[in-house]
């Protein structure tokens, strides 16, 4: 199993992406699982905590990423899911984690290395 969740929605060709406060760099939201949790439970509940007003439709796991990252050395170990709809207020939950939630073309932007994966895999240059 993963050690975390992470979901891409997108909608009229824009990804939703979220900034951590930390270090000002762009994510596709979701977060590290809890004991006992499945990886479609993490992300609905870090979804919930992170942007409590969208609503999502049926999630599909695209694919399980188990990989060090070049740069850092850190282990990636992410679920990620495709969510078949999203919609409502990006309305931020938890504002000491995140301070931004936008739909957004996903080059151009300084995203985490996880999150870089995910785009270079789904959307090519």
């Amino acid at each position: 199993m993963a050690k975390s969740s992470k979901l891409v929605a997108i909608k009229r060709g824009w990804v939703l992406l979220v900034r951590r406060r930390r270090d000002q760099r762009w994510m596709f939201p979701g977060g590290r699982k809890r004991a006992r949790e499945s990886d479609k439970q993490c992300l609905h509940r870090e979804i919930k905590e992170e942007l409590p007003k969208l609503k999502l439709g049926r999630l599909k796991l695209w694919k399980e990423v188990k990989k060090r990252n070049r740069l850092s050395g850190r282990k990636m170990s992410d679920a990620i899911f495709m969510a078949s709809k999203a919609s409502g207020e990006l309305k931020i939950g938890d504002k000491r984690e995140i301070d931004r939630a936008v739909w957004r073309k996903p080059r151009g932007i300084r995203l985490t290395p996880t999150s870089r994966y995910i785009r270079d895999k789904l959307f090519p240059k």
